[in-house]
């Protein structure tokens, strides 16, 4: 059973068409990266798929249970708020610009979704949580404030707080795009590390060589369509035209990382 499906999604935002007819599944432990030039449709499609846009028609399955779909009416319906509290616990979101709460310390801000939201054992969660910060290089940062912290230490505390709500899917919209060079270098580091655990993973990014290198699957989204979707080296060796024209300004990155 795939942990995702997207099944005809669209969505439009005044008469500006976004999503087209977008159909993709997300397999367990699978990792899938989404790639396109911007406004492409990349961001809205994972807005779309954790429910934080609402689609204009479609459907979203999470492990066989739908969370979205379109009646014989064309309307869109949601699942009711106990079978979603259940869908939303299958997956974690990583934004691009962090979302950390500013007056929460490191370990206050990984905690409490558990904690609060989950219903967890406190001490479980504690010690759990320190574990992640570990994994993530910041044991000795627990106590400190996001204002106190580097952009790449909140982005790996952001990825940290994700990882605590045990998904089976992380979703990351672009989680370097707010970084320099050296920083962005940082999270990419921590998010190959995460492909030992077996979550499944959807990114949407613009590090072409990070795509090519740990993807098991690439999606080429340009016009709020999907373009190219298959292995990283059929991907990337595509002679579509739109898929070289893209890839072009990346040529040295990805001659230079090959």
């Amino acid at each position: 059973m795939n942990l995702l499906e997207l099944n005809h999604v669209e969505k439009s935002f005044e008469n500006l068409s976004v999503l087209k007819d977008i159909s993709i599944s997300i397999g367990e432990g699978e990792i899938v990266s989404i790639i396109g030039p911007s406004g492409s449709g990349k961001s809205t499609l994972l807005r779309c798929a954790t429910m934080l846009e609402k689609m204009d028609g479609g459907e979203i399955v999470y492990l066989g249970k739908k969370a979205a779909w379109t009646d014989k009416d064309g309307h869109v319906v949601y699942a009711d708020k106990k079978d979603m509290k259940e869908i939303r616990s299958q997956y974690g979101l990583v934004f691009q610009n962090f979302n950390l709460f500013p007056h929460y310390s490191v370990l206050k801000n990984i905690v409490d979704a558990p904690i609060h939201v989950q219903k967890r054992d406190k001490e479980t969660v504690y010690q759990e949580a320190r574990e992640l910060l570990k994994k993530m290089g910041l044991a000795d940062k627990e106590d400190y404030y996001p204002c106190q912290l580097s952009g790449g230490q909140c982005q790996r505390v952001a990825i940290a707080r994700a990882l605590a709500l045990n998904p089976k899917i992380l979703f990351f919209d672009e989680p370097t795009s707010a970084l320099d060079p050296e920083l962005t270098a940082e999270v990419l580091k921590v998010i190959r590390s995460l492909a030992d655990l077996n979550i499944a993973m959807v990114i949407v990014t613009h590090e072409m060589a990070f795509a090519r290198d740990i993807s098991h699957r690439v999606i080429f989204m340009e016009g709020g369509v999907i373009v190219e979707e298959g292995t990283p080296e059929k991907v990337f060796a595509s002679d579509n035209e739109r898929m070289r024209s893209f890839l072009g300004r990346y040529g040295e990155i990805l001659t230079k990382n090959a």
